[in-house]
């Protein structure tokens, strides 16, 4: 019983696993808007911009660019997974509109190309 106990464990653990990987329901994602909107929008909230990202500005402080202006964003090194991003390419980043001492910005939860 003893033995038989640790692998009845172990195979309901892999189970659960499996069964929350394939989640088909709706998801999160914010609101699809433009540099524009994100400036009057209320803090806290979430949202979706597609555009560029142009420049580097300090540490995890980037330039984004859309049609309508440009916006400071915050990147973290585990939301850009490795990937290289160039001015010309274009992205969709999904994140919180925040505010600090040097203005609004997003603070990206994750970044997608977009082709």
């Amino acid at each position: 019983m003893k033995k038989i106990l640790p692998v009845v464990l172990f195979a309901s653990l892999l189970f659960a696993l499996d069964v929350s990987a394939n989640f088909t329901g709706p998801s999160v994602t914010g609101q699809v808007s433009t540099v524009q909107q994100v400036m009057s929008a209320r803090v806290g909230s979430y949202v979706t911009l597609t555009g560029n990202i142009v420049s580097h500005q300090r540490e995890e402080y980037f330039t984004f660019q859309d049609d309508t202006g440009t916006l400071r964003v915050e990147i973290g090194n585990t939301v850009w997974r490795g990937r290289d991003i160039r001015p010309e390419t274009r992205v969709k980043l999904f994140g919180e509109i925040d505010s600090g001492p040097a203005g609004r910005y997003l603070w990206v939860k994750s970044l997608d190309v977009v082709n």
